[in-house]
């Protein structure tokens, strides 16, 4: 399996870049056709993208996750990664790895995080290429990508290269976001994420209100917490008008493709993990939920 990290620049406009990227991306492996028709389910979700969900044994899960910075895309694909068995691909976890590393792409990419910009086509296609390989070298099938694509260019690059069968949107209220971010703190020790944000908003607008309680950590890592260098109101609010500005995009280039999931988390992981299982059609799992828990 070739590496895109042997390319500094690739040209994703030439046919042996796209070969080298297919390949990481477990070309040939198409899923099944779906064989349920669209049908609407909430008025605030939309129209429901055509889902057939089975067992992984029997077919490879190929999703993406979008949602602005800080809506838990990283908490639930997680959870979702552990319930069905594939792995959990988070762009900005292969970002921070490479932060942690000496060298000089470490210090290009820690200018552009800590000014809340988005890190290029070419440095995340690069280290998801890297991670890919090593996960095809373990045997792994399927993946669910998370913080990729951001970009119509990303977006495209992924569509001629597999088959991504549905494409989920979380969604949350812009001040719930902001405080959110302002709540996140990682372990030094264990490196395990918590929030000590407790989120009480009231309707505004036509928007519910949202409760969302605090994820402390348990009391030996309590005076080990640490807050993202990246996670100040300044650099929050810009990150999410990036997003807005560059990603939402994405969002309409799977819309029209009939990919589409949006979903409104109603508050925190305790409301809404049981009603994402039920629109994702996954109650047949229910009964793993301590796997993911």
């Amino acid at each position: 399996m070739a590496a895109l990290t042997r390319l500094s620049k690739p040209s994703f406009t030439s046919l042996s870049s796209v070969s080298r990227i297919s390949r990481c991306f477990y070309s040939g492996i198409a899923p099944e056709p779906s064989s349920h028709g669209a049908s609407p389910y909430s008025p605030r979700l939309g129209p429901k993208p055509n889902l057939s969900i089975k067992d992984p044994k029997d077919r490879n899960v190929q999703w993406v996750f979008l949602g602005s910075p800080g809506v838990g895309k990283g908490t639930y694909a997680s959870r979702l990664s552990n319930l069905l068995g594939v792995p959990h691909i988070a762009t900005g976890d292969l970002v921070r790895e490479e932060l942690a590393a000496s060298g000089s792409l470490s210090k290009e990419l820690s200018e552009i995080v800590n000014q809340g910009k988005l890190v290029s086509d070419e440095i995340i296609i690069s280290l998801l290429s890297k991670r890919l390989e090593a996960g095809g070298a373990k045997g792994e099938l399927g993946f669910i990508l998370d913080g990729f694509p951001r970009t119509i260019r990303q977006a495209e690059i992924l569509e001629g290269v597999t088959e991504i069968d549905l494409v989920l949107n979380l969604k949350l209220r812009e001040d719930v976001l902001v405080e959110k971010c302002l709540g996140r703190r990682m372990c030094s020790q264990c490196g395990g994420n918590f929030n000590v944000a407790s989120i009480n908003v009231k309707d505004s607008n036509g928007s519910p209100a949202i409760s969302m309680a605090p994820l402390l950590p348990p009391p030996h890592c309590m005076s080990k917490l640490v807050t993202r260098a990246d996670d100040t109101e300044e650099v929050v609010k810009h990150r999410i008008h990036v997003y807005n500005e560059k990603s939402r995009p994405v969002e309409e280039f799977y819309r029209s493709r009939g990919k589409l999931l949006e979903f409104d988390l109603p508050g925190g992981i305790p409301e809404s993990w049981p009603k994402l299982l039920e629109v994702l059609n996954l109650d047949e799992y229910k009964e793993k939920q301590s796997a993911a828990a």
